[in-house]
C-alpha cells in the first residue's frame, strides 16, 4: 500500500511509454516483428470469422464460440499493437490520460472476455459427446462472457480513476496495463490491489478449473468411445488446444496474481507480449487449420472463386 501524496503536487496528464528495449538497434527488428505478428492476427481471425459466416455447414455452436473467439483475438491486439507499433518509430512515445483510461478498459474487457470464452469453449466440447448446446444457449453464453468482461472492466477503469498520478510519467510498459500504472501512483492503491487480486482470482481459476474438468470427461469420454485412432487423433487435438490454453493463462496469472508484480515490470512485460500478441495469432490455427470441417468449408470457397474466374475469362 503506498501513502497519500502530499497536495501540492501537481497531476500528471500525459505519459510516456518506455516500451520493451530501450536500445535503439533492436528498435527496428522489433517493429517488423510485431507488426507481422499483427498482421497475421488480423488476416487469420478475421478470415476465420468471414469463413464461419460464409459457409453454412459452419453455423453450429461450436464455430459460433469460434467465431466470438476470433473477434475477441482480432479486437485486443487492436487496442494495444498500433500504438506500440508507433512507438517504435517515433521519439517520443507519449500517451494522454483519456487514451490512457480507454486503451486500459478495452484491454481489460477483452482479455477477461477471452478468459471466459475459451471456458466456454472448453465446455462446449464437452457437452457436444453428451448433449449438443443449441443456439439460444449458445447466445446466452457469449452474453455473459461479455457481461462479465464489462464488470471487469469497469471494475478496473473506476478503481484507476480515483488514483492520484502526480509523480514520473514514464510508463515502464508498451501499453497502459494496470500495474505500471499502479508504479506511478502517489495515492494509495490497496484498493486497486485487492479488486486486481480478487478478479484475477476469478478470472483465471474459475475457467482454468471449468476447462480442466471439461478437457479431463471429454478425454475419458473418447477413450471409452473412439477407436484406437480416434483416440490419438482426439487427443492430439486436444492437447495442441491445452497447450495455447496453458500459454494464455500461465501468462496472465504471472502477471495478475503476485502482489509482489508492481516491482518486477520487466519480467511482465515479456509475460504480457505471451497473452496480448503471440496467442491471439496462434489461436486461429490452433483451433481451425487441424480442423477438416475448416479445411472443407476454405476448398469449396477456393474452388467458387477459381470457377468464377475461369468463367469470367471464358467471357
Amino acid at each position: 500500500q503506498r501513502e497519500m501524496a502530499p497536495r501540492n503536487h501537481s497531476t500528471v496528464t500525459e505519459f510516456i511509454f518506455a516500451g520493451l528495449t530501450e536500445k535503439p538497434e533492436l528498435q527496428l527488428p522489433l517493429f517488423l516483428f510485431f507488426l507481422g505478428t499483427y498482421v497475421v492476427t488480423v488476416v487469420g481471425n478475421l478470415g476465420m470469422i468471414t469463413l464461419i459466416g460464409v459457409s453454412s455447414h459452419l453455423h453450429t455452436p461450436m464455430y459460433y464460440f469460434l467465431s466470438s473467439l476470433s473477434f475477441i483475438d482480432l479486437c485486443y491486439p487492436t487496442v494495444i499493437t498500433p500504438k506500440m507499433l508507433v512507438n517504435f518509430v517515433t521519439e517520443k512515445n507519449t500517451i494522454s490520460y483519456p487514451e490512457r483510461m480507454t486503451q486500459l478498459y478495452f484491454f481489460a474487457f477483452f482479455v477477461i472476455s477471452e478468459c471466459h470464452m475459451l471456458a466456454v469453449m472448453a465446455y462446449d466440447r464437452y457437452v457436444a459427446i453428451c448433449k449438443p448446446l443449441l443456439y439460444n444457449v449458445c447466445s446466452w453464453l457469449v452474453v455473459e462472457v461479455y457481461i462479465m468482461g464489462s464488470i471487469g472492466a469497469t471494475a478496473h477503469t473506476v478503481c484507476m480513476l480515483r488514483v492520484v498520478f502526480c509523480k514520473d510519467n514514464i510508463i515502464n510498459h508498451y501499453f497502459c496495463d494496470i500495474f505500471p500504472l499502479l508504479e506511478l501512483s502517489c495515492s494509495s492503491t490497496y484498493t486497486n490491489e485487492v479488486v486486481i487480486l480478487s478478479f484475477g482470482a476469478f478470472n483465471v481459476v474459475a475457467p482454468t478449473l471449468t476447462i480442466l474438468g471439461s478437457y479431463v470427461s471429454l478425454i475419458a469420454s473418447i477413450l471409452r468411445i473412439l477407436s484406437t485412432e480416434g483416440r490419438s487423433k482426439a487427443i492430439s487435438t486436444c492437447s495442441s488446444h491445452i497447450l495455447a490454453l496453458t500459454i494464455f493463462y500461465n501468462s496472465v496469472a504471472f502477471m495478475y496474481l503476485q502482489p509482489s508484480n508492481i516491482g518486477c515490470m520487466d519480467k511482465g512485460k515479456v509475460s504480457s507480449v505471451f497473452y496480448s500478441i503471440i496467442v491471439p495469432m496462434l489461436n486461429p490455427m490452433i483451433y481451425s487449420l487441424r480442423n477438416k470441417d475448416v479445411k472443407v468449408a476454405l476448398n469449396k470457397i477456393t474452388e467458387k472463386r477459381s470457377f468464377c474466374s475461369s468463367k469470367y475469362l471464358e467471357f
